[in-house]
């Protein structure tokens, strides 16, 4: 029996050892080549087949979820304390600082947080924790009269998905340029510089559909360059 015991023991460390194994390629492979990389790849990579990356990880979405739990803690944090801030204004500033700067630093948590809305995954409550906690920021600093009005939940998605091409464009010579496009938009954003908008902000299933589109649209303009090689 005691053989049987140490031959299971020895298993789950080997499997363990393997699944921190894909962990860690995959979070090398997304941050060269994005969340959409081949999964070949990172089993490559981590040395074992692609099966047995399939036995750890059943879809895509599970390996991304795996990677954005490591980043879950610190982002909540972040959004605790800006919650808990009693001048609305200056946690909103903070609270965009910080999360700013978490994406200017990691791409992989960048892709994740602009095209993986939250209620999906194993991470889902952490994920609705986050949504609730950046309404009671933004309900604050529009109470306080410090944020117009009609700037939404859905508003801060699209504002934080505009950072992403800019924070990719300078990464290499400017990467504080995304600094001076935040003020531009926290300019914007105070209620004594608002004008009426004439489009509604977008609507929950209008958002998530945008998400899929986008997602959509980068994965075909990643194949791309290989469907062009490979007709010449």
């Amino acid at each position: 029996m005691s053989g049987i015991a140490g031959e299971q023991q020895g298993q789950r460390r080997h499997a363990r050892r393997n699944h921190e194994l894909l962990v860690v390629a995959a979070r090398e492979v997304f941050a060269e080549r994005g969340v959409e990389a081949a999964l070949e790849e990172i089993a490559r990579r981590a040395g074992v087949g692609i099966g047995t990356l399939y036995r750890h990880f059943a879809t895509r979405e599970a390996l991304v979820e795996a990677i954005f739990e490591d980043r879950i803690t610190e982002l909540i944090a972040i959004a605790r304390a800006a919650a808990a801030e009693p001048d609305g204004w200056q946690a909103l500033v903070r609270f965009l600082e910080q999360m700013l700067e978490l994406q200017a630093s990691d791409r992989v948590l960048k892709d994740v947080l602009m095209r993986y809305p939250p209620g999906h995954g194993r991470l889902a409550s952490a994920r609705q924790e986050m949504r609730q906690l950046f309404e009671q920021i933004l309900e604050r600093a529009r109470e306080q009269g410090r944020l117009r009005d009609d700037f939404t939940i859905s508003d801060l998605a699209l504002l934080f998905w505009s950072f992403t091409p800019l924070i990719d464009a300078t990464a290499e010579v400017a990467p504080n340029a995304w600094r001076r496009h935040l003020q531009w938009l926290l300019d914007g954003l105070r209620t004594e510089a608002a004008t009426p908008q004439v489009e509604p902000a977008l609507g929950e299933e209008e958002l998530h559909a945008a998400m899929q589109a986008l997602r959509e649209q980068r994965l075909g303009r990643r194949h791309a360059p290989a469907h062009k090689e490979a007709r010449t």
